[in-house]
């Protein structure tokens, strides 16, 4: 089993160490576990690491791999926030296995953030999702990132996306499709106000008529969320009908069969 998307306390909302994170991991039969932690940004500071931490956070991994070599792979990994405004080659051009690239803002609103959460009373939604969808697509074409994070993450809080946005998605797929990335299948959506994994079935579905390369993540901000969900998020994949899945080292892909 494998889960790529796990944070740090250098995220400033995060708790645990990270051996806490591994060893939870290691207890649920996890062969391969990865960090990919909130890259820093000259933007939304509160919620990232600084750039003075980052070859700190480097070396706290080198040392966990090491730590548990022959127990379980560590991977080194970033989760980067796809603001073209903001993008910074240190980040960028970082020795790591993969970077996960994710849309969190529309413009500056922090749309995952419950503090920022009236805004939605002021939004159209089918109009967000499509400025969503369009600013993924984008990432892909960029070319920068391995794995698209938490696909249609802009449900969270209960707003789906309805029809008038469907070929919109197909569209962003697509081009995720081009760009040789793999979607995550992140189950952080079950502990959320929607209750349901990213992505949803019927774009998962999509994605495999597509033949787009899955990877599976928990996101966890806390030692009690390693692993939340992921047999939940297994069974979606094998009932949507994919048997193999990504690990990523040094940018390049594995393929590994699904438990």
């Amino acid at each position: 089993m494998l889960d790529l998307h796990n944070h740090t306390t250098r995220c400033k909302h995060a708790t645990g160490t990270m051996s806490e994170y591994v060893d939870t991991a290691l207890s649920q039969g996890v062969s391969v576990y990865g960090f990919a932690c909130h890259a820093p940004m000259d933007y939304d500071t509160g919620f990232r690491m600084s750039f003075d931490e980052l070859q700190d956070y480097f070396h706290d991994i080198e040392t966990l791999q090491e730590r548990y070599s022959g127990r379980c792979t560590i991977r080194k990994g970033l989760e980067v926030d796809y603001l073209p405004k903001h993008l910074d080659s240190r980040v960028l051009d970082a020795d790591v296995d993969y970077l996960i690239g994710s849309v969190h803002f529309l413009d500056d609103w922090g749309f995952d953030n419950p503090q920022f959460i009236s805004e939605y009373m002021r939004q159209d939604m089918s109009q967000c999702w499509q400025r969503y969808l369009h600013a993924i697509r984008d990432m892909a074409k960029s070319g920068l990132f391995q794995i698209v994070g938490h696909f249609d993450l802009l449900k969270i809080f209960n707003n789906p996306p309805d029809d008038s946005v469907h070929e919109a998605i197909t569209q962003t797929l697509e081009s995720i499709k081009s760009a040789g990335m793999a979607l995550e299948i992140n189950s952080a959506g079950l502990r959320k106000p929607i209750g349901e994994i990213y992505p949803s079935k019927q774009i998962l579905r999509k994605a495999f008529a597509l033949g787009i390369p899955i990877t599976f993540g928990s996101d966890a901000h806390a030692v009690q969320q390693v692993g939340f969900g992921r047999e939940s998020a297994q069974r979606l994949a094998k009932e949507v009908g994919y048997t193999k899945m990504l690990d990523f080292h040094n940018r390049s892909p594995i393929v590994c069969r699904i438990p």
